[in-house]
Order: structure tokens, then C-alpha cells, then sequence
């Protein structure tokens, strides 16, 4: 399958090349828009922009064939004006999308969604209404709207330079949205994080949000025509929500989205020439012999997605559950390094099976007990002889510590709260966990370093290291 793979790849010309460069520069002018919507929690209103920018091109459109039509332009001029008043119609149309919806959510008080919802719908029909009364003539191929053709717009070039046009214009947005992003980097950041304070500082956050919007709208009229509906939604959130997985901090969130864009444009189009032929010949449809590049650029999107969604080292979900696993571990290892520490200190030293059999410990923590022993024998802190359980060395420095912090916790409740003795175990049980040495230091001191807790059981001394 591998040399497969790389028979299919043989091919690679310039033509490819391109494909991938135009792909790329469209997606990652897609995602440094897109990190701020989805900090803003408005990864909807990429969606709505992606559709209602559809009245503001056909405005555009119908306004520069009226002004050719009624002699205002020249026809040289007008593949040009064409293009400007596109672009100034989707962006008006964008601002209108804003304005709309905020009066939506105020005057009618619905939420959020619901009022993009509403302007959605609105505004994408009357695009659709007027591209039926009056450009009906006018031909939309549906595929090319909604999964673009990179492959065909490599073609139109600039003059005799080879470069597509598509490359040049993603090219653009993509230094414009840098651009503002490195100049009102403060800006947008202060006003995702907390607008509140943003709008205390002076920094008008209504103003920073409407220059975002018009940003995304020219972002998406630049890549719609070389990548498609489908493929601007899935770059304009997709790279940035799964950089936010991977990311805490904003630069390299950042960082993480366009990498993962252009990850996306030249892996999305390796497969497309490479999977489809290689796994349809292998269940008898061996006519297949390529997919569209921006519909496996959505894919690898989405399982970059998912892949950081299980895998990401501090917000992944497997992450998350190894480590609530490993917690719970270290919390068993040292419940039952004290439970043996008070044992020997009645003299009577428990065996294996009354730690694992207890009859207070749920089936999980009898499993979680029996894996704490397995590690802490191996780790060399307990010992186990004639069936008992005995601390080592290392082991009595570490139950020490695990002992004193319960049993300062409890004189502290008991000096401060004035509980019930039968109120301070369960509590010092969970707190022992958390108190490091400095912690420990600063409870003794504030107790007048007491000898004994509560119940007359001698605190341990601070284990030396």
C-alpha cells in the first residue's frame, strides 16, 4: 500500500503546488479571524457571515452590471469595479448581519443563537429571492458554491507570471488579517477576554468587533470562489477550536491555527490524490480516482479535531481521565500508607487482604488499592512479610507526612470551627492530599507548634528530605 501511496504522488507537478499554496494561504486567512470568533464564542456567526454575505455579492454584482450597462464604467474597468464592489457589498452586508442581530437580541430579547438565526435565514433568503428575479439567467454551479475548485482556479493566472489569481487574492487577506492582528493584538485580545474592562479602558470593544466582522466577510467573498462554502465554515473555526484545545495561552493559539490550516491544505490534498483510488479499487470501484481537495481539507480538519479532543495534553479527554486516574491512584497510595502508619503504631500491622477487602472501600477503590500496592512495593516503600504490611524506610518518611498534615489539619479545625471531634476526621482526610511542607510549617506555627491532635494522637514530626 505504501509504494501504492507513492505511485499516485509520482505525478506531483506544479499545477499541484499551487493547489496546495492557494488552499493553504485561503485557510489560514480563514483561521486568524476565526481564533477570535471562537474566543468570543461566536463560532456561529461564521457560519451566518458564510451565507449572508451571498445578498451583499449579488448587490455587488447586479450594482456593477447596472453601472456597465448604463455607461458609467468602461468594459476594461469592469472585471475590476466588479470585484471591489463585491467585496464592498459583502462587507456592508456583514456589518448589517452584526447590527441586525444585536437589535434582534435586544428589542426582542432572545438569545444569541436565535437571533443569528433569524437574520440568517432573513438575509440568505433575500439573496436567494433576488439571484431568482434577477440574475436567474445567470448559471451557479452548485458543486463549485459548495465545495469550490481549487483544482480550476489555479488556472486563471496573472499575466504571464504562472501565479493564480486565487493565490494572490488569499495571499492578501491573509497579510491584511496578520496585520491587524499584529497591530491590534492588545485590542483583540482585551476585548474577547473581557469586554467589560476593555470598554472601562476606553478601547471600545463594539467598535474592535465590527472591524472583526468586516475582516471575516472579506476573508470569506476572497476564499469563496477558490474554496467553497463548506471548506471557508470548516477554516474559519475548525484550525482555531482545535488549537484552543492544544493552546492556553493566545500567541501560540495563534500560532497552532495557522499551522494547523496549512497542515490541513497539504495533507488535504496528498489524500485526496491517494485514498479515494487506493481504498475504492479495493472494494471494485476502481473508476474512482480522486476526491476534491476542499472536502478532504474538511476532513483532515475535523480528525485534527478529534485527535486533539482525546489527545491534547491538558484538555483532552483520555488526558483528563489518565490523569483523574493517576490522582486517584496517588490518593489510594497515600490513604493506605497512612492506614498502615496508624497500624504500627497500636502495633498491629495489617495484611493485604484487609486493605483490599475493606468493607468500606467500593469495588473501584478495592482495584485502585490492590494497583497501589502492586507500585508501592515495587517503588520500595511497603514490604510484605508473613502476610503483613509493613512500612520501609521511605515508605515511614512518606506516611509521616501524609499523617501529620491530617492530624494538623484537624487540631486547626478544631482550634478555629470548635467542631465536634466526629466531624474532623472526614474532612482532614481529603485536605491531607494538598499540604505540602511550607503549608504543613505554617499550620504548626499558627497552633503554637502543638505535640498531639485532638484525639491525643501524637503529630508526627516534619519527615527530613
Amino acid at each position: 500500500m505504501v509504494a501504492e501511496f507513492w505511485t499516485y504522488l509520482s505525478d506531483w507537478s506544479s499545477f499541484d503546488t499551487w493547489i496546495v499554496v492557494t488552499a493553504a494561504l485561503s485557510a489560514m486567512a480563514c483561521a486568524l479571524p476565526g481564533c477570535f470568533l471562537v474566543l468570543r464564542r461566536q463560532s456561529l456567526l461564521g457560519d451566518v457571515l458564510s451565507h449572508t454575505v451571498l445578498l451583499g455579492i449579488v448587490l455587488g454584482f447586479l450594482g456593477s452590471h447596472a453601472l456597465l450597462v448604463g455607461g458609467w464604467i468602461l468594459p476594461s474597468s469592469y472585471p475590476a469595479i466588479q470585484k471591489a464592489a463585491i467585496f464592498a457589498g459583502a462587507i456592508i452586508i456583514g456589518m448589517i448581519t452584526a447590527v441586525l442581530a444585536d437589535a434582534v437580541k435586544r428589542i426582542g430579547r432572545t438569545e444569541s443563537s436565535a437571533a443569528l438565526g433569524v437574520v440568517y435565514t432573513t438575509l440568505f433568503a433575500a439573496g436567494l429571492l433576488l439571484i431568482r428575479l434577477a440574475a436567474d439567467h445567470i448559471h451557479i454551479d452548485a458543486d463549485c458554491v459548495l465545495f469550490g475548485m481549487e483544482e480550476t482556479a489555479v488556472l486563471d493566472t496573472v499575466g504571464t507570471t504562472g501565479i493564480p489569481r486565487s493565490a494572490i487574492v488569499n495571499g492578501g487577506m491573509l497579510l491584511v488579517n496578520g496585520l491587524l492582528v499584529l497591530l491590534f493584538f492588545k485590542e483583540l485580545r482585551l476585548s474577547s477576554f473581557d469586554p467589560q474592562l476593555a470598554d472601562t479602558l476606553g478601547l471600545r470593544p463594539g467598535v474592535i468587533n465590527m472591524v472583526l466582522l468586516i475582516a471575516t466577510s472579506a476573508t470569506l467573498v476572497a476564499a469563496f470562489e477558490s474554496v467553497g462554502n463548506i471548506l471557508v465554515i470548516a477554516m474559519l473555526i475548525v484550525p482555531p477550536a482545535t488549537a484552543f484545545l492544544l493552546s492556553d495561552r493566545l500567541p501560540f493559539m495563534v500560532l497552532w491555527s495557522l499551522f494547523l490550516a496549512g497542515f490541513c491544505a497539504i495533507f488535504g490534498h496528498i489524500f485526496a490524490l491517494t485514498v479515494p483510488p487506493i481504498l475504492f479499487s479495493r472494494m471494485g470501484w476502481p473508476e474512482v480516482d480522486g476526491a476534491r481537495t476542499a472536502g478532504m481539507m474538511a476532513s483532515v480538519a475535523g480528525i485534527c479535531f478529534f485527535g486533539a479532543l482525546l489527545f491534547s495534553p491538558r484538555k483532552g479527554v483520555l488526558s483528563k481521565l489518565f490523569y483523574h486516574w493517576q490522582l486517584q491512584l496517588r490518593f489510594i497510595a497515600e490513604d493506605v500508607l497512612g492506614t498502615i502508619y496508624r497500624s504500627q503504631e497500636t502495633r498491629e500491622p495489617p495484611s493485604k487482604q484487609a486493605l483490599v477487602f475493606d468493607p468500606s472501600l467500593r469495588w473501584k477503590q478495592r482495584l485502585l488499592t490492590m494497583w497501589a500496592l502492586v507500585r508501592m512495593k515495587q517503588l520500595g516503600l511497603v514490604v510484605q512479610q508473613q502476610g503483613e504490611v509493613l512500612l520501609t524506610a521511605k515508605g515511614t518518611s512518606l506516611a509521616e507526612a501524609i499523617v501529620r498534615s491530617h492530624r494538623l489539619w484537624e487540631s486547626y479545625m478544631a482550634r478555629h470551627l470548635q467542631l465536634p471531634d466526629v466531624h474532623l476526621h472526614a474532612t482532614a482526610e481529603w485536605v491531607e492530599h494538598y499540604l505540602d511542607p511550607a503549608l504543613r510549617e505554617a499550620l504548626e506555627s499558627e497552633l503554637d507548634r502543638p505535640q498531639s491532635d485532638p484525639q491525643g494522637k501524637q503529630i508526627p514530626a516534619e519527615p527530613v528530605e
